[in-house]
């Protein structure tokens, strides 16, 4: 069976050769995502984290009116850092302190809350572009007792390092033109149960956002896990939903179907940061978790998995948990607490540089194929498959199919087609197949996978 596996991949891999058109588009990285890539500074983020530490804590029910310590002064102070960075934008980034009140939970609320996610939106040049992408990280801090509002609480890591890395993408890209409109986000009321991203993800769906993607970055600063103790400074997990947390009866019973529960757009979204990174970043890799999140745990893209969208997840690969929700102490020799000095910033760096070059990839790509479909007319070992233009944004100049065995987490070939049909002489048995719009340039939609057409 290995050997048939084998056969046939090989076998596409010569079609493919066959069929890929001369006018392909290059491969090779843009050279101006590379360039913003190389421009992220690892200085820059320990001075951002150091600065969110110095504010004592930023605990969601902590003091909101002093201008050196807690929640507030942290929030005025990641505002003040987007307007520096808005200034290079000349008049597209629009910041402001989203705010909205919270009432009592009974759980880890006790009063009510005016809470703030701050946002930096960098508007798209194309007006009829409507494409969204997200990226955030969650402002608030904590330590063992979760309602301990008063104990110095550092968060360098969970999640200071999430909110560095964006205002970073946020300075870097700000000069930047994009067809369309990126939020760059630091949310509050993660620890007390991700607050402001589900007040985010309610707003995007009563507003009828256009998400495309959305990437939160939660503790992913560290590169020494502890129990048991593994340095890895070349990965990063990303932890994305398989079953839609909003699908429909119908959609229940296509995927049970066809046994598609590892194809969400989600899924989807994890595999173009795979590729994406090993484009852009030397040495380093992204390890595809399938799950939602860790082992029975959220964060705030689970919010936004729950409102329908496409929305993923960026983690370190071994936690030290000696330095998260820590009290601050010293015992039996082993220093606990979520310090600045315990952040590995050459690694948070790349994490930065991974979220860069997704984030732009996309932004920079053609809007995805619609109505893709597999036709199942005809009893056949071919594939035919058909989609639709784009309807509005940038003309795609042609589309890529990818192709991967039913066993393979990742795609394993593409070839380019500049219609909006496909006959291949490959068997929908053996394989699993998706299409992606494409530039000029090679920015890539992500890929789009058949419905069944009958």
């Amino acid at each position: 069976m290995k050997f048939l596996r084998s056969t046939l991949l090989v076998a596409a891999v010569a079609s493919f050769t066959a069929l890929r058109a001369q006018n392909a588009p290059p491969s090779t990285p843009d050279p101006a995502i590379k360039q913003m890539v190389e421009a992220i500074s690892a200085k820059t983020l320990e001075e951002d984290i150091r600065k969110m530490v110095s504010f004592g804590t930023r605990h969601t029910l902590s003091d909101t009116k002093s201008k050196k310590r807690g929640i507030g002064a942290a929030r005025n102070w990641v505002e003040s850092e987007f307007k520096k960075y808005a200034k290079a934008s000349g008049g597209r980034m629009k910041v402001e302190q989203d705010t909205f009140t919270v009432k009592p939970d009974g759980r880890r609320i006790d009063k009510p809350v005016v809470m703030a996610n701050v946002m930096a939106t960098l508007q798209g040049t194309d007006p009829n572009d409507k494409r969204i992408i997200i990226v955030s990280g969650h402002l608030d801090s904590r330590v063992t007792d979760v309602m301990n509002a008063t104990a110095d609480a550092p968060g360098a890591n969970d999640d200071a390092s999430g909110v560095a890395l964006v205002m970073e993408m946020a300075r870097v890209m700000a000069s930047k033109q994009f067809p369309c409109t990126l939020i760059f986000v630091a949310v509050q009321g993660e620890e007390q149960g991700l607050y402001g991203s589900t007040h985010m993800a309610k707003r995007a769906k009563a507003e009828g956002w256009n998400i495309v993607g959305m990437l939160n970055n939660d503790i992913v600063g560290n590169s020494t896990g502890f129990d048991p103790e593994i340095k890895d400074p070349k990965h990063v997990r990303i932890f994305s939903e398989g079953v839609p947390a909003n699908e429909t009866p119908e959609e229940a019973r296509v995927r049970r179907q066809l046994s598609s529960e590892n194809d969400s757009p989600s899924r989807q979204l994890a595999r173009y940061i795979k590729t994406t990174c090993e484009q852009y970043l030397n040495d380093f890799g992204v390890l595809i978790e399938y799950r939602p999140d860790r082992f029975l745990r959220g964060g705030d893209h689970t919010p936004f998995n729950q409102q329908g969208f496409t929305a993923v997840r960026f983690t370190e690969v071994n936690e030290n948990f000696n330095h998260q929700h820590q009290d601050l102490r010293t015992e039996n020799g082993i220093e606990y607490g979520d310090k600045p000095e315990f952040v590995d910033y050459e690694y948070l760096r790349k994490n930065t540089g991974v979220n860069l070059a997704t984030m732009a990839s996309l932004a920079w790509a053609p809007p995805a194929p619609q109505n893709v479909g597999v036709l199942t007319a005809n009893l056949t070992n071919r594939t035919q498959l058909k989609w639709d233009a784009p309807a509005a944004g940038e003309k795609p100049a042609g589309y890529y199919v990818l192709m991967r065995e039913t066993s393979s987490p990742v795609w394993q070939q593409k070839f380019f087609v500049t219609g909006t049909t496909a006959d291949l002489p490959h068997s929908k048995d053996n394989f699993i197949f998706a299409v992606a719009s494409v530039d000029a340039e090679g920015h890539e939609s992500l890929p789009v996978t058949p419905k069944v057409v009958r």
